[in-house]
């Protein structure tokens, strides 16, 4: 929030568009990390009558939240960047950006990179999408401030006549932040609308139920995500004079090592069918 606050004023007191659209993203990263914040909480909570699958749902909803976030921001930076160059393009003079600005820039880089790598630690660690997708939005903060810290400091070092290079590093900063959004909407929105795993994966799946011994031709494999965890369904062929017993022994031994494979929240239903 310090961070935040000192990017702003650094951006109107040192007359710099590209710090301000900084810090606009950084905003954008503030209100994300308070989203993350409450619907990490939500989805933790367990299965209950009305959520049979539990609420790990609300951690993809957070990471499309965020992604939404980040296009809008990206497309009013690109804008009030594009605005500024044809302005210039035009003949009118644009105001350099001051010392203070660069400073905050690098300030930036510096905090920002090592949040990322913080949170990108934590979220391997907790195997949670939401942070895994708030800490690429620091990153792309830390990277959208390099742009920044180009753009000023071309402008303040190079003359009055190439002040036009604040407003440019704007422009592609808002293309990086577009970029990183349409990735996050892109798996958001595809576990939303229950896209089935990567065909590496459901191979995987596939084998892992064949190597369980009597037990043929794994078929009909139905998968998707439940935030964090896989949601498997699939039919197995078994011997049909063998005993329920020990046909649902079996099948309980292939859900066992897809849970050993995937994590014990793996939700595994296994239909059995006899040859």
């Amino acid at each position: 929030m310090l961070l935040l606050l000192f990017k702003f004023i650094a951006g109107f007191v040192g007359h710099s568009a590209a710090m301000i659209a900084d810090a606009i993203h950084s905003l954008s990263d503030f209100l994300t990390d308070i989203i993350v914040l409450l619907f990490v909480r939500i989805s933790g909570k367990p299965q209950d009558k009305s959520h049979d699958y539990g609420h790990a749902k609300y951690e993809t909803l957070a990471m499309t939240l965020i992604g939404v976030a980040l296009l809008l921001v990206a497309v009013g930076i690109v804008y009030h960047g594009v605005v500024a160059i044809r302005f210039w393009a035009t003949g009118g003079q644009l105001a350099a950006p001051g010392l203070l600005a660069l400073w905050a820039a690098l300030l930036s880089i510096a905090m920002k990179e090592g949040v990322y790598r913080y949170s990108m630690m934590k979220a391997r660690q907790l195997n949670s999408q939401a942070v895994e997708a708030n800490a690429w939005h620091h990153r792309s903060d830390a990277l959208s401030s390099v742009g920044t810290a180009v753009g000023i400091g071309g402008a303040i070092f190079l003359g009055q006549r190439w002040a036009v290079l604040d407003p440019v590093a704007s422009v592609i900063v808002g293309l990086f932040i577009a970029k990183v959004a349409i990735f996050l909407l892109r798996d958001g929105i595809g576990d939303l609308m229950e896209q089935s795993l990567p065909d590496e994966v459901e191979d995987e799946i596939l084998q892992l139920a064949a190597s369980v011994p009597g037990v043929d031709e794994p078929h009909e494999l139905r998968t998707r995500r439940i935030g964090n965890h896989y949601a498997i369904e699939l039919h197995i062929m078994m011997d049909g004079d063998m005993s329920l017993r020990e046909a649902h022994d079996k099948a309980s031994e292939v859900e066992d090592l897809l849970r050993s494979r995937y994590g014990d929240e793996t939700h595994v239903a296994v239909h059995v069918e006899p040859k």
